[in-house]
């Protein structure tokens, strides 16, 4: 289901150095692409390739950045002359320049502060509306937040406007047209070119390029860069950045044609990183369409027969490619769940012994118990059915919950509540201990063989179900595990005893079926809100298939949610070996731009 990448003759000729190319890259690209940050990545392999003078080649014949220093000098000086800017505070100037990796030798490291002026911002009184206007309506302003809803690289004006008023009564300065703007706080590091002249809040340190034509240089190695900055903002609460701490920023200074290649360069390659990110989510929107229609045509109240066969056949053959997402795998469990209480899981078997005689064979039992006062009467009766929810499959028979178990009751609370607990004792079950997944024994409490005698009605037994009726937790179902077939349970969770040993697999998958789960977050009755009484929860409907048929459901649940755990297994390691992979492509692309800048440079 893979989309492929066609790539242009463009594309196939773009070199990332000397000695690399878009295809020596994208190679692999298909096993990564899924990968939730591989294209994110990539494009800052892009940018960093991009500052260290590997992404475009050198040339000999271009004017050196030791020139184009002496130009930017010269323009500072003019423009401070004629006003257009104020002069700079020398922010570190003279402070020793550690440089963070080797550029071409045509390249010369220098404060960021050397290329361009560092400006804030601010904001004028907050409460005074005349400082204020629409957008479009006085002189654009922005703040952070403004760049956060802003994904273009250029930008105009944010959801405000400053008066003449309001420009004069606040710190901030009017800037031109090709400032690159850097958010220095809430949060740091977004990075936009203003398109005309524009004015920031104080969350701003902004860079106003000596050289108009260095503006976009300045902008990407500031998207590089950033993360390294936002690493030097002190504090944790609310972290700034100082204009210090912009100023003296190692800025790797190209010669001014190499700058435009590279701006080129990079622009094409982002373009292709366009393409992979839309061929991604167009692929993640067709399996997500082809998977919610596999499920609906299964999960349908009444499919038809003649292609439910053929469309389980599929959803089951293809839960690899159609499952790529935990909510994906949730999703195809309570689908697996449904069909096996509705009974399109397994074939019938028309000599299986039908549910009607496993039903005599529970009302002989209830019978016997009521004699020997294992049971009270009411928990013999069956209680009638709200209704018939679907028609049955050949041999199923319909009852209810209540008719089907012996014991349904819920626990309680041992009298003292919290001060009952101790360290040691019997295990007393909360509802904080039943999941899904089975019970929690890490935070189990604990009462003292007097306090257990006095509760002996509610204690459990081996193979007795768990299921949490009140509370966050409602719906909740668990088996109890041998070694605790003497613990009490609280008021909060049900004990649920079928009659004859063996259907409790069965209940078990019942209960946690949507199905089941429906009658108990049913909105019409409010079950979900207050809790799942008894008296509603012995009347939900079961569908009881004949026994053999039971242990064949069992058996195919426990094979396909194996199945999907080995789904959710390999979610997370295919990540990882994505990563991995990414990882290594990466590097082995640097390393075919260095070899190549040592062979031609």
């Amino acid at each position: 289901m893979a989309t492929s990448i066609q790539l242009t003759d463009t594309e196939h000729r773009l070199e990332f150095g000397a000695g690399m190319n878009a295809v020596h890259l994208l190679t692999h690209f298909d096993r990564i692409a899924d990968g939730p940050d591989a294209v994110p990545r990539l494009r800052r392999f892009i940018l960093d390739l991009a500052v260290r003078g590997k992404l475009a080649p050198q040339d000999l014949d271009d004017e050196p950045a030791s020139e184009l220093l002496k130009r930017i000098a010269a323009a500072k000086a003019q423009l401070i002359k004629a006003g257009e800017i104020r002069k700079p505070r020398e922010l570190g100037v003279g402070e020793a320049l550690t440089v963070p990796f080797e550029v071409p030798q045509s390249w010369q490291w220098v404060r960021l502060d050397s290329v361009g002026a560092i400006i804030g911002g601010g904001t004028p009184p907050a409460n005074e509306a005349v400082n204020f206007a629409e957008p479009g309506q006085g002189i654009p302003w922005l703040t952070p937040a403004d760049l956060g809803r802003h994904s273009e690289l250029f930008i105009s004006r944010g959801s405000r406007d400053l008066t003449e008023k309001g420009l004069q009564s606040s710190s901030t300065t009017l800037m031109p047209g090709g400032t690159v703007l850097f958010t220095s706080r809430a949060p740091i590091g977004y990075v936009a070119i203003a398109a005309n002249p524009i004015s920031t809040n104080q969350g701003f340190k902004s860079v106003v390029p000596y050289v108009p034509d260095c503006s976009r240089f300045i902008a990407l190695a500031m998207q590089c860069f950033a993360p390294e900055i936002d690493a030097k903002a002190p504090g944790t609460t609310f972290r700034e950045v100082s204009g210090k701490i912009v100023a003296g920023v190692p800025f790797p200074l190209p010669p001014l044609a190499e700058q435009h290649r590279i701006i080129a360069k990079v622009d094409e390659l982002m373009a292709l990183c366009d393409r992979l990110e839309a061929a991604r989510t167009e692929r993640e929107a067709t399996r997500n369409r082809l998977a919610a229609a596999s499920l609906a045509r299964l999960n349908a109240p009444d499919p038809d027969p003649s292609t439910f066969r053929n469309d389980a056949a599929f959803a089951l053959d293809n839960l690899t490619p159609l499952t790529i997402r935990p909510d994906q795998i949730k999703a195809l469990r309570q689908t697996i769940l449904n069909l096996a209480v509705r009974g399109k899981l397994v074939p019938q078997d028309p000599n299986d012994e039908p549910a009607s005689e496993l039903l005599r064979e529970i009302a002989v039992e209830k019978a016997r118990s009521v004699k020997e006062r294992k049971i009270k009467r009411t928990e013999a009766q069956v209680p009638d059915s709200l209704h018939v929810p679907f028609i049955l499959p050949v041999g199923w028979a319909w009852s209810t919950l209540g008719g089907i178990c012996s014991k349904t009751g819920s626990g309680s609370t041992p009298r003292g509540g919290r001060n009952a607990y101790r360290q040691e004792g019997v295990v007393f079950l909360r509802s904080q201990n039943v999941y899904d997944e089975g019970l929690r024994i890490d935070d189990v409490a604990y009462i003292d063989t007097a306090t257990h005698e006095k509760m002996s009605g509610t204690g459990v037994r081996p193979a007795d179900l768990l299921l949490n009726i009140t509370g966050g937790s409602l719906g909740r179902c668990c088996r109890v595990p041998d070694q605790f077939c003497e613990a009490n349970v609280s008021q909060h969770v049900a004990i649920i005893r079928v009659a004859i040993n063996g259907l409790q697999d069965f209940v078990h998958l019942l209960i946690r079926s949507p199905y089941f789960q429906s009658f108990i977050f049913d909105e019409q009755t409010g079950a979900g809100r207050g809790g799942l009484p008894k008296n509603r929860m012995d009347r939900i409907p079961v569908a009881l298939p004949p026994f053999a048929e039971q242990l064949r459901i069992v058996a195919k649940v426990d094979e396909l949610m194996a199945l999907c755990d080995r789904l959710e297994a390999s979610l997370t390691t295919g990540d990882e070996t994505r990563g991995r992979l990414l990882e290594s492509v990466l590097h082995e692309a640097l390393e075919v731009a260095a070899d190549g800048d040592h062979e031609h440079g």
